[in-house]
């Protein structure tokens, strides 16, 4: 068992409601076929597959998936989608656990490489993709930018979003670059508000191209977003591609 904060039930079961933005093909759509180019013709794993918010209509759109998930309860919730003989799926954490067989793409998305607590843990994240690999195959995440420019002296937390329905912000400790995003929900209609927080380990886009050459894997490319927009100074996410040498 690694560092990661394991799933629950509950949050398993209301998970698929909760991000019904994030999983409107709309949204969806530039991420598919993003990650169905760079698939090809061969398979591609997903670490942390959870409840196949990307996985289920990738596999739908064509290209063989199989992922990895330490949540059981999340993918009681895939199952409700794909069976495992069309999407199979093993229970462990995606820094050692093995998956039979070569894949052309490796991803993990939606921030999800920083569940794993610790440096090492990351680094045998992208080697363990690495093991996966055939050679020229790529290994893809997508992860927020630490917001830290947003972090005025003195100032202990960051909003990222504030409506009638959730309060969300984050806190930071700068020494061992763990963030705890804290998020207050309304939970039906009579007022009440549901807290939930998870910690996370932030990583910057230098140290995961090092965790990449440690992993033996070469920057192929870093972008925006899904759209292939450039990436700047002021982009607050990445969609980074490592290719593992021919």
């Amino acid at each position: 068992m690694t560092s990661s904060e394991l799933w629950t039930r509950a949050t398993a079961d209301r998970y698929d409601a909760e991000e019904t933005e994030a999983s409107s093909a709309a949204a969806l759509e530039p991420a598919l076929a993003f990650l169905a180019e760079l698939a090809g013709d061969g398979r591609a794993l997903e670490f942390a597959i959870g409840t196949g918010r990307v996985g289920v209509p990738l596999r739908e759109r064509g290209v063989p998936v199989a992922g990895v998930e330490l949540s059981e309860h999340m993918v009681t919730v895939l199952r409700r989608k794909l069976d495992e003989k069309t999407l199979p799926v093993v229970i462990g954490d995606m820094a050692t656990t093995v998956v039979p067989g070569a894949f052309t793409l490796v991803y993990l998305v939606y921030n999800t490489i920083t569940n794993l607590l610790t440096q090492d843990e990351q680094v045998e994240c992208f080697r363990n993709a690495a093991r996966h690999l055939e050679p020229g195959g790529r290994f893809v995440i997508e992860l927020g930018v630490p917001p830290l420019r947003l972090l005025p002296p003195s100032q202990g937390a960051v909003p990222f979003d504030v409506s009638e329905q959730h309060l969300g912000f984050d806190t930071f400790d700068l020494v061992e670059q763990i963030l705890v995003s804290h998020h207050f929900t309304r939970d039906g209609d009579d007022g009440r508000y549901r807290r939930d927080n998870s910690r996370h380990r932030y990583a910057w886009p230098a140290e995961l191209d090092l965790m990449a050459r440690i992993a033996g894997l070469e920057l192929e490319r870093r972008v925006a977003d899904w759209d292939e927009a450039p990436y700047t100074q002021d982009s607050v996410k990445h969609i980074s591609v490592w290719r593992k040498p021919a």
